[in-house]
Parts: structure tokens; sequence; C-alpha cells
């Protein structure tokens, strides 16, 4: 059985990847609402008017120990034949999954710069929620390069 990382981390696939997926974050961020939602917004909006290509140069970054994280998840689903899709099987876990991606953002915080850090250290309260709910969207685009 292919692993999920050679499935999904090929040459051809990578730079479409990491573009879906940073569609993907537009999209969830754009479905933010009240304060919370507005802050969020308007710190993304930030940093892609100040550092564009940022986005997709950490997607690209995190990319490879975010689909190591999946490959659990992956080898269950795979092992358990394979019942409906694979995006739908993270959807059913989609706390757990969630968790899973943010250990690989929590590991790169602990070693970041002191103000990222703190700044990570004031958002993660509330990243789950929103990892959560992006979960379906990840499965789909996971689903196109299987």
């Amino acid at each position: 059985m292919a692993t999920l990382q050679d499935q999904l981390l090929t040459a051809a696939n990578r730079p479409k990847l990491v573009r879906d997926c940073a569609g993907l974050i537009d999209e969830e961020v754009g479905k933010k609402g009240g304060l919370s939602g507005l802050a969020i917004k308007g710190a993304f909006a930030t940093v892609k008017a100040v550092k564009p290509g940022f986005i997709d140069s950490v997607i690209s970054a995190l990319l490879d120990e975010w689909v190591g994280k999946l490959e659990g998840h992956f080898v269950r689903w795979n092992d358990g034949g394979k019942v409906g899709t694979f995006g739908a099987s993270c959807t059913r876990d989609a706390g757990g999954v969630a968790e899973k991606l943010l250990e690989v953002t929590d590991a790169k915080a602990k070693k970041a710069d002191p103000k990222l850090a703190s700044l990570y250290g004031k958002l993660r309260p509330n990243a789950k929620d929103h990892v959560v709910s992006a979960v379906p969207g990840l499965g789909r685009i996971v689903d196109k390069y299987l």
C-alpha cells in the first residue's frame, strides 16, 4: 500500500495541494464572524498584503509534517476497507485530525521567534475550533489527490 505521503506529495501534486490548501484557508477565514472573526480577517489581510506568498510558503513548509500526522488516519481508513472517502473518515474524527495537525504548529511555535510564539499563544486557545471547521474541506482536497 502506498503511503499518504507517496500519493499526495509528488512533484506534480505538491504545488496544486499547496494552492488548494491556501484557498481553503481563504474560504475559512472568509466565513469567520463576530469580533474575533473581524480580527482574524484583518490579521490575515495584513499578512497577505505585507508578505505576498507567505501563506503558501508556510503551508509548503508544514505540509510534509501535516501529511505525516494524517498517515495514521489513512492507515486506519485503508485497513478498514476504505468505507466512504478518506475525507469523510477525517470529518468523522475532525477533533482528532485537528489535534494531530495542531501538534505540528505547536512544535513549530516552541522553536519560533518569541514574538511569533507569543502571537501564536494568543491564538492557540481557539485554534482547534477553527481547524475542526476546516477538516471537511481539507478532506475534500486530499480526496482529489488519492
